[in-house]
């Protein structure tokens, strides 16, 4: 190889190195290494609870919402109805209107609406953190890499999850249930540690949804339905409590 070949290469990959897409997969890298193993915790809870390969896998690749996927698995296996598991979808994700509203504002003018429809698509809790540190505008193609590195990783962590799980024993599988009430203990904990309102939403969220479980008189809810209005009450008496950022006492 001659110096004039070499020098060809250097160029071609400092080229890469420089690309928005490419930038934006390397950023992403950190998000796709941690959500594989909660893919898998999900395709394997899902395969515990008897949901069909292809509906969890289409889930994944539909919904690309992991708190969201976790919930409707564990509604599903209580045999809720679609209405409440919709609904409580619906609620949890109601973020996202604000997070990509948010980004809207970072990304260069000059993209389509159809561009933002699939960038939209992709944001999630972590890409959109990672996304938000970037100084200046957002190139399209950046927000592509980045989400479609977390969709790869999540996707694919879920159809190893799923097939995984079909050689593992039934104990084993049926113990995944867990996985749910660990995701969300792990997402709680660092953030309550550093916000007194946090924790304070938390035990209200805690009060409501016991008083509507143990109550006589609330016994007719179902476990879809008493996500749903705790989640609400919470919310509210969150917004009113704690009405600026929420971290007004810190």
């Amino acid at each position: 190889m001659n110096n004039n070949e070499n020098t060809s290469l250097l160029r071609k990959e400092l080229s890469l190195n420089k690309s928005p897409f490419f930038s934006g997969i390397k950023a992403g890298i950190p998000i796709a290494i941690g959500y594989i193993p909660i893919a898998i915790a999900f395709g394997l809870l899902a395969k515990s609870n008897n949901i069909p390969n292809h509906i969890s896998i289409a889930m994944s690749l539909i919904v690309f919402a992991g708190a969201s996927q976790f919930i409707a698995v564990n509604l599903l296996s209580l045999i809720t109805g679609y209405p409440e598991i919709i609904m409580t979808t619906f609620i949890i994700n109601l973020r996202h209107f604000l997070m990509t509203a948010s980004l809207s504002q970072k990304l260069r003018d000059d993209l389509s609406k159809k561009s933002l429809l699939l960038l939209s698509f992709g944001v999630t809790d972590e890409t959109f953190a990672m996304a938000s540190l970037h100084k200046g505008k957002l190139e399209g193609n950046f927000m592509l890499g980045l989400n479609l590195i977390a969709y790869l990783a999540w996707t694919g962590g879920t159809a190893v999850g799923v097939f995984l799980g079909a050689g593992l024993p039934a104990i084993i599988q049926s113990s995944m249930g867990i996985a749910l009430y660990v995701m969300f203990i792990g997402l709680l904990i660092p953030s309550v540690k550093k916000s007194n309102p946090l924790l304070i939403v938390a035990f209200i969220a805690l009060g409501i949804s016991s008083i509507l479980y143990y109550f006589p008189i609330f016994e007719g809810f179902s476990a879809g339905w008493t996500i749903i209005i705790t989640t609400i009450i919470a919310s509210i008496i969150g917004a009113i409590l704690f009405p600026e950022d929420g971290d007004n006492d810190e």
